[in-house]
């Protein structure tokens, strides 16, 4: 419309909607068209408070810190040395999360297991059972007992180093595992007692169980089976986790691993991904004040997992109250997730035609649930599959573990630390006032920790 003659009548600059952005649209009109929620892989993509929002006062002259090349750093870990005759013995405290044959790539697994064997950490199992190749690969595998009990064999339980029960993931805390047709395979079918090509949905809850009494008697059953030798982890999603924490030490536990709802999966709910559980941040520092007013630091051993990156992420979770850290998709990403290539035959091979064909790109893929992981992470098509090569996959995980343990220790000796699991909440401080009051640390350049603190 003209107000003048040849002069264009002024538009206002288009807003996006704050409560309707185009994202959400989308998601509505999507909703709309199929009559269903979106299910996906990977975690959260909303922005939480994180280690990002933590900074260390590393040492000076109040604290001198420790020379890097002259001056140990030790990194050495025990996990089960309150009821279990073997509890395992790491050389450095971050661990491999539990991803299952199934979500996983058979060369995935093995990749992983040997990864973790030669840095001298563990792996650990996943839902559906244990396989051969991953018992050979690992020197120190954690098999899980979750609440499908798929693939679950009392045999596989005794040849395992430590047992994780599994109660939630931070994903999916209150929701059960879900597996799509597309991966369940003939093997992995066989291995499940399921038919092949259909959704495996499991139930949220352990069925056998009806309260934390049960737990209980489960730790007892699963410590008889191995004669008292095994560890016992109990593993649960981030939400109630005070009360959470001090009902599995109750119960008998002997580690407790917290996943924060940064936590990845295969295939869930999007809503279950963005709007359940809390962060990692401060479930950690709830999780290390619950084993404390219950007399059990230093007896009972406190895994935190869920948007670990870093060895800075390491080293916070550590100074929070963790001993050790527990990865999932950043293993994945050191394998090959979402990059742009991958490896057969000696060949380099480009592969963004394929996650077009998924609807995304390299570096934005989270489509773990269709089975047509591009670089064969995820998948258990026998084409996928062979584009990731073990050998090689192996080397750039033990790259990153190494890397991550380095820059730990970096960390630590700059806070005048001879071993990592003397990190303490006093080096670190909060750059936010969210981080701060989650942490329970002060915020930079005050003495103030939001609600306890004035």
């Amino acid at each position: 419309m003209d107000t003048q003659a040849g002069v264009p009548e002024r538009l206002e600059p288009e807003r996006q909607s704050a409560t309707f952005p185009l994202e959400v649209i989308h998601r509505i009109q999507t909703m709309s068209q199929t009559g269903r929620y979106e299910i996906r892989g990977w975690g959260a993509k909303r922005r939480v408070p994180n280690f990002d929002d933590l900074t260390f006062v590393t040492a000076s002259v109040s604290r001198y810190p420790l020379e890097g090349y002259r001056e140990r750093c030790d990194t050495k870990t025990v996990l089960g040395s309150r009821f279990a005759s073997k509890p395992l013995e790491l050389d450095i405290p971050i661990t491999i999360a539990g991803m299952s044959f199934g979500s996983l790539s058979a060369h995935a697994k093995d990749a992983l297991g040997r990864a973790a064997t030669i840095v001298g950490t563990s792996t650990t199992t996943g839902d559906g059972g244990m396989t051969k190749e991953e018992r050979a690969a690992s020197k120190h595998l954690v098999y899980q007992c979750l609440p499908s009990r798929y693939g679950f064999n009392p045999h596989d339980v005794q040849q395992a180093d430590a047992i994780e029960v599994v109660v939630g993931q931070g994903a999916k805390p209150g929701g059960g595992g879900m597996l799509l047709g597309q991966k369940v395979s003939e093997r992995v079918a066989g291995m499940r007692t399921l038919p092949v090509g259909v959704d495996q949905r499991s139930a949220s809850r352990h069925p056998d169980w009806t309260g934390p009494d049960d737990l209980t008697i489960k730790i007892a059953e699963l410590r008889e089976a191995t004669n008292w030798e095994k560890p016992i982890y109990v593993k649960f999603g981030a939400t109630r986790v005070a009360n959470d924490v001090k009902l599995a030490i109750a119960a008998g536990a002997d580690v407790v691993v917290i996943d924060g709802m940064q936590g990845g999966t295969g295939a869930t709910q999007e809503v279950f991904i963005e709007h359940a559980g809390i962060p990692t941040l401060p479930a950690v520092r709830l999780a290390a004040e619950a084993i404390r007013e219950v007399g059990k630091t230093g007896e009972v051993q406190l895994i935190v997992s869920g948007g670990i990156r870093s060895g800075s992420d390491v080293a916070k979770a550590l100074a929070l109250g963790a001993d050790a850290v527990s990865i999932g998709v950043a293993s994945l990403i050191a394998l090959g997730c979402n990059a742009s290539h991958y490896f057969k035959d000696g060949e380099e091979h480009d592969a963004t035609a394929d996650y077009l064909a998924l609807g995304t790109s390299p570096g934005h893929c989270n489509r773990c649930e269709t089975g047509r992981c591009p670089v064969g992470v995820t998948t258990q098509d026998p084409i996928l599959t062979e584009r990731l090569d073990p050998e090689i996959s192996k080397q750039w995980v033990v790259n990153y573990l190494k890397a991550l343990t380095m820059e730990l220790t970096t960390l630590a000796r700059a806070c005048g630390k001879s071993s990592v699991h003397n990190l303490e909440p006093e080096d670190l401080v909060a750059l936010t006032i969210e981080a701060a009051a989650m942490a329970k640390v002060p915020l930079a350049g005050t003495s103030w920790i939001p609600g306890h603190s004035f």
